[in-house]
């Protein structure tokens, strides 16, 4: 075969090739199906609040804001970093006992280590909750135990059903 006959067959297959990407790029049976975590766009919504704050919000959402429920949602956002903290060092204190308990089971720091399991607020636990494996419903779990979310929480709907028990701020 020539070295023309092979350069034309690769341009025809390059361009066949070229032709089926962008079919299927461009074709309306392609879809992208993320996963779901089981809780509703207001669940989320309160999820989100209470974890970020007011940095989870729009600007327009917080121009429109009375200071006063800025305040709560500020209040809210400082309890949940502190809850947060302490359920990262409590994850971290119980990786580092299993690592020592295994690497040096007769230690006398093996001992003292296991002993000790105070958390400390002073500390701010950097780690991500990835490392950690602490997922969403863990945090979520723990937010209704500290009432940073509401104990109904898991039930909840939407916010055209009025069925939070805390009192509701106007906006302005």
């Amino acid at each position: 075969m020539s070295l023309s006959i092979l350069f034309k067959i690769n341009i025809y297959i390059m361009e066949k090739l070229k032709q089926s990407i962008k079919e299927y790029q461009t074709s309306s049976k392609t879809y992208i199906k993320y996963d779901t975590d089981g809780y509703n766009q207001y669940q989320n919504y309160l999820y989100k609040r209470a974890l970020h704050g007011l940095s989870a919000m729009t600007e327009k959402e917080i121009a429109t804001m009375c200071s006063k429920k800025k305040q709560r949602i500020i209040n809210v956002y400082k309890r949940a970093q502190v809850v947060i903290n302490k359920l990262k060092q409590q994850a971290t204190i119980s990786y580092s006992n299993f690592l020592f308990k295994s690497l040096f089971p007769n230690s006398p720091i093996t001992e003292f280590l296991l002993t000790e399991t105070e958390t400390d607020v002073s500390i701010i636990n950097t780690l991500n909750f990835k490392d950690l494996n602490i997922n969403k419903s863990d945090i979520i779990t723990i937010f209704i135990q500290e009432g940073i979310l509401p104990k109904n929480f898991l039930s909840l709907e939407g916010p055209q059903v009025n069925i939070i028990q805390l009192p509701r701020l106007k906006n302005e």
